[in-house]
């Protein structure tokens, strides 16, 4: 009897550890918030203490991080919050910049009017993110915001290069943007839809122009140094 309630009192213990998913989306939100810098070094000892679980589910997340690019794993040194260089920071735009014009102007030949339903209920999530303050919530809704106008431009393969430029630019504004600010202007993006709703391709594709040198430049590319950060108390609920 004694041996039954030990073994359910054991099931319930580990039911409540944090699921390797819940850890990685946690890591990932503290780096977009600025609660992590970049370089900073992830002591798998404490992070095992953090979140109370074992190194085993720490190296899954630390993996699945890594290939998020979120982390940086160098061999015999560890597990280190990604520091992406101005020169990454400025081929990803390069790339958005080829590819992101001719998709918005896709979008507007393409786009349906429940389309440009969609997208303006999108952008009213926008609007209460930044009204509210909610900066992780942000930077997550203008991604989409992109992602959603490569779905409507109809091309799969566009699609997906979309979804991994996007990704990056979150982590690169996530750690390089100003505290408080996503970078992705609301208006901008509320100008592109009009261009859309009217079918306008040109006007569409160069607005995606101005809208993505315009994030580039507000960001702050300087040299960010690494604040000494108690991991235990960062991720404490």
């Amino acid at each position: 009897m004694m041996e039954a309630v030990s073994d359910t009192a054991g099931q319930d213990a580990k039911a409540e550890e944090p699921a390797e998913e819940e850890i990685v989306e946690r890591i990932y939100e503290a780096v977009i918030d600025q609660r992590l810098p970049p370089g900073m070094k992830l002591s798998e000892a404490a992070l095992c203490e953090a979140f109370g679980v074992g190194r085993m589910r720490i190296r899954q997340s630390l993996l699945l991080l890594s290939s998020r690019e979120v982390v940086n794993l160098l061999p015999n040194r560890g597990a280190f919050v990604a520091s992406p260089s101005a020169q990454q920071a400025r081929e990803v735009f390069e790339a958005r910049l080829m590819i992101e014009p001719n998709v918005a102007r896709l979008a507007a030949l393409r786009a349906s009017p429940q389309d440009v339903v969609l997208l303006r209920s999108h952008l009213a999530l926008e609007a209460e993110a930044l009204k509210n303050n909610r900066r992780r919530d942000s930077i997550r809704l203008s991604g989409q915001f992109h992602v959603h106008l490569a779905e409507v431009a109809g091309n799969s393969v566009t699609l997906r290069m979309v979804k991994e430029l996007v990704t990056r630019t979150s982590l690169i504004i996530g750690i390089f943007g100003s505290p408080g600010v996503s970078n992705c202007r609301d208006e901008d993006h509320g100008e592109i839809l009009d261009a859309l709703s009217q079918g306008d391709g040109e006007r569409a594709a160069s607005l995606m122009s101005r809208h993505l040198r315009h994030i580039q430049e507000h960001l702050e590319l300087g040299s960010h140094t690494e604040k000494p950060s108690d991991l235990a108390a960062i991720f404490r609920r």
